[in-house]
């Protein structure tokens, strides 16, 4: 499994207009500005369901690490990039340049993780990355994920972080629509609690089975 390394995301975090450009040279534009910002609506969302330990996973420049920390609950972010790391610690919240495949503090005791911003596309193995996330849980913990929009499915396809022209390295990446989650979540040990949308954006709630 090839992960997107922490130079991929710098540029994207440091910039002010980025995409990835797919194999077939399509381009999906990533909303840096609003990852960087202040939280919002859909956000709450997220935010509003973690009253324990929360492992944010890609967590950027950790603005819902931030968020929780301020709500007086304990957040660790995570994310690849030390650009994100910075960003995040600047804000004033824990966080930790790690994969996350890799070991973790509080395995087995963390009652939420956060897969906010399409981040259960990290790797582009939805299935491997819940399996993961199943074993950081507590026995009722949750996993609180942002979608596609119904009518995705599942996709997987090779991306690339631009503008990036010198040195924009190829990872695999997926999307999971909120018609497909449930699918995922029962081969993973999981259930779909529930299922909300704000805007544009789609979110679930996973219990461990």
């Amino acid at each position: 499994m090839k992960l997107a390394t922490g130079r991929e995301f710098d540029r994207g975090l440091l910039g002010h207009h980025c995409w990835l450009e797919l194999a077939n040279g399509d381009r999906i534009e990533l909303p840096v500005g609003r990852w960087a910002d202040g939280c919002d609506a859909g956000d709450a969302v997220l935010l509003d369901a973690c009253a324990g330990p929360t492992l944010d996973v890609g967590c950027g420049p950790g603005r819902l690490t931030a968020a929780l920390t301020r709500r007086g609950v304990v957040a660790l972010g995570v994310d690849s990039s030390p650009v994100a790391v910075r960003l995040t610690r600047r804000r004033g919240a824990s966080t930790l340049q790690r994969n996350v495949f890799a070991r973790l503090p509080g395995e087995g005791r963390w009652n939420h993780v956060l897969l906010a911003d399409g981040n259960i596309g990290i790797g582009g193995d939805p299935d491997a990355l819940l399996r993961r996330l199943h074993e950081l849980l507590t026995p009722d913990g949750d996993v609180l994920a942002e979608l596609e929009e119904p009518g995705h499915g599942v996709r997987q396809d090779h991306v690339r972080l631009r503008p990036d022209p010198a040195d924009g390295r190829w990872f695999t990446w997926a999307w999971v629509g909120v018609d497909a989650i449930a699918e995922i979540a029962a081969r993973t040990g999981f259930r779909v609690v529930w299922t909300t949308s704000r805007g544009h954006r789609w979110f679930a709630k996973l219990a461990r089975a």
